[in-house]
C-alpha cells in the first residue's frame, strides 16, 4: 500500500540520506512530497519551499531529515500536515516534539526510513 510521505529536509545531493530516502520511497511506489529550504527537483518532484509552509494533504508519514536544533520553528507546521506518523531518522530524534506529536495521536518512531524500507516494515 502506497504511503504518501513528506520528506522534511529533502535534498538533491545524492550523498545525503534524505536523497536516498526519496530514491527508495519512489522505487517502493510511495508518493513523495519533498520539502526543504533549498530548492530543486528530486525524482521528478519539485522540492516545496519549507519557508512558505506549503499546504499538503493526505500525508501518511513525515520522515525527518532536519536536526532537532532546527525543528522548533517548523513543529506547528509539521503537526498541521496531520500525518499518521512521524519518523525521526538517526540524528533527528527530538523527545519533546515526539511527545507533542504523540499527544495529538500521531504515531512516532525513532527509526531509519531506509532500514524500514529494506526490511519491509515501512
Amino acid at each position: 500500500m502506497s504511503k504518501k510521505t513528506a520528506i522534511l529536509g529533502a535534498s538533491t545531493n545524492p550523498t545525503r540520506y534524505a536523497y536516498l530516502a526519496a530514491e527508495r520511497l519512489t522505487s517502493h511506489d510511495h508518493e513523495i512530497v519533498p520539502i526543504a529550504i533549498k530548492s530543486g527537483t528530486v525524482f521528478g518532484k519539485e522540492i516545496l519551499d519549507l519557508k512558505t509552509k506549503p499546504e499538503v494533504g493526505d500525508i501518511d508519514t513525515v520522515t525527518m531529515y532536519i536536526g532537532p536544533q532546527n525543528q522548533a520553528e517548523w513543529e506547528d507546521y509539521i503537526l498541521s500536515l496531520h500525518p499518521k506518523r512521524i519518523i525521526f531518522n538517526p540524528g533527528t530524534e527530538n523527545p519533546p516534539f515526539a511527545q507533542k506529536a504523540a499527544d495529538k495521536g500521531i504515531e512516532v518512531e525513532n527509526a531509519c526510513t531506509l532500514v524500514l524500507l529494506g526490511n519491509g516494515l515501512y
